[in-house]
């Protein structure tokens, strides 16, 4: 069982995957966590499977869903605060359905820009505090037919880096984790089963490592915490190679 410097929780997009694995993990470590999705059903089997957890049913791409965690955020008793709400949609770009990206971009990016100011509102001013933003391994280079998905996790990487630095004389620790391929629901719900079948066992990480290198990251404040030694040197190998070879190949491995 691992110890935590953190006794509360926070944890948007709760009710699957990596949100889940980590709700399960916090919860094993005596954490008392405040549970955050759309499916209060799934939020409440949550509750039922775990101690010291408080479902907060919210839809993140509607401003009443985000007050509402902001004002759970506010009253600046939780410890550690998880934004792991997101989604992604696989496609040609000029053919994809603007309602669903406009709604990708809200989630991804104003709901977690909105849930870290809140955090940080309450964190800073007493001194202490952890910020965990759940990016992707996609935030370092393009993705052609992930092309919006991939520009909110740069989106994402970036904001929590500067956070990082803008928080660390407060006391706050403020991490981003960058998974690559993780099986979860994202696959179905991005219309990327097919990744399964395009690649290879060993660059798949599970949910459990890539919540347990998150937690353990934020907690040693790490800027970036990236799960699995294959995506390490990709990350590291990214920051060499030059723009135009990594959209190239960024093509070709999406297009297969």
């Amino acid at each position: 069982m691992a110890a935590y410097p953190f006794r509360t929780a926070l944890v948007t997009g709760a009710s699957s995957g990596i949100g889940e694995v980590m709700t399960a993990q916090l919860a094993d470590a005596g954490v008392a966590t405040t549970v955050v999705a759309r499916r209060l059903d799934r939020l409440e089997a949550l509750a039922e499977r775990h101690d010291g957890i408080t479902p907060l049913a919210a839809d993140l791409s509607t401003d009443d869903g985000q007050r509402a965690v902001v004002d759970r955020i506010a009253e600046g008793d939780i410890d550690l605060v998880v934004n792991n709400a997101g989604f992604g949609t696989n496609g040609d770009f000029h053919e994809l359905d603007p309602d669903r990206l406009a709604d990708e971009i809200e989630v991804n990016v104003a709901a977690l820009t909105r849930l870290s100011q809140a955090s940080l509102r309450a964190m800073v001013p007493r001194g202490s505090g952890y910020l965990l933003n759940v990016s992707s391994v996609a935030s370092f280079q393009p993705a052609p037919q992930l092309a919006v998905y991939a520009a909110t996790k740069a989106y994402v990487t970036s904001l929590t880096e500067s956070l990082h630095e803008e928080a660390a004389p407060h006391g706050v620790h403020v991490t981003a984790l960058c998974p690559g391929l993780t099986k979860t629901e994202f696959q179905s719900v991005s219309n990327t089963d097919t990744y399964a079948d395009q690649f290879p066992s060993f660059v798949w990480t599970s949910p459990d490592e890539v919540a347990r290198c998150g937690l353990d990251g934020v907690a040693a404040n790490r800027a970036l915490a990236v799960p699995g030694a294959q995506y390490k040197v990709m990350v590291a190998t990214t920051n060499i190679t030059p723009r135009w070879l990594r959209r190239r190949a960024s093509s070709i491995v999406q297009r297969g």
